[in-house]
């Protein structure tokens, strides 16, 4: 499968952005998916994750109550609604998938097909 993100780009401080995943090359309701982000100074670190049924997902407790992670089967599409924005938020934001589910879902180890990154930058 192939991962595309959008949608990333410079907002202010509460304001939100929403992130898009388009995925070819293989249906996303077989994948579990998540959202990983990266900044120069930090290693990629979990963000969210959807299970392959879709009817459960985890968050990293920075952006629990804030960020909410879905999909759109139809549009093979993933999203990653994120509301209330902080300059800490700032980081290249990625989209990935694995096949079925594992419990070590907050590992980007655990996944092997990855988006190219969308930037989101969030000023104070």
């Amino acid at each position: 499968v192939q991962l595309v993100e959008s949608g990333g780009g410079l907002v202010q401080a509460g304001d939100s952005l929403r992130l898009s995943c388009a995925a070819t090359g293989g249906t996303i309701s077989t994948y579990s998916m998540g959202w990983f982000r990266q900044t120069p100074e930090n290693e990629r670190e979990f963000v969210a994750h959807l299970r392959w049924s879709g009817t459960t997902t985890h968050y990293a407790d920075s952006v629990k109550g804030r960020f909410t992670i879905s999909r759109d089967n139809a549009q093979n599409t993933v999203y990653l609604q994120m509301n209330s924005l902080k300059p800490e938020d700032t980081a290249v934001y990625y989209c990935a998938a694995m096949f079925g589910f594992r419990p070590s879902y907050d590992s980007h180890g655990e996944y092997p097909f990855w988006g190219q990154g969308t930037q989101v930058t969030v000023s104070s």
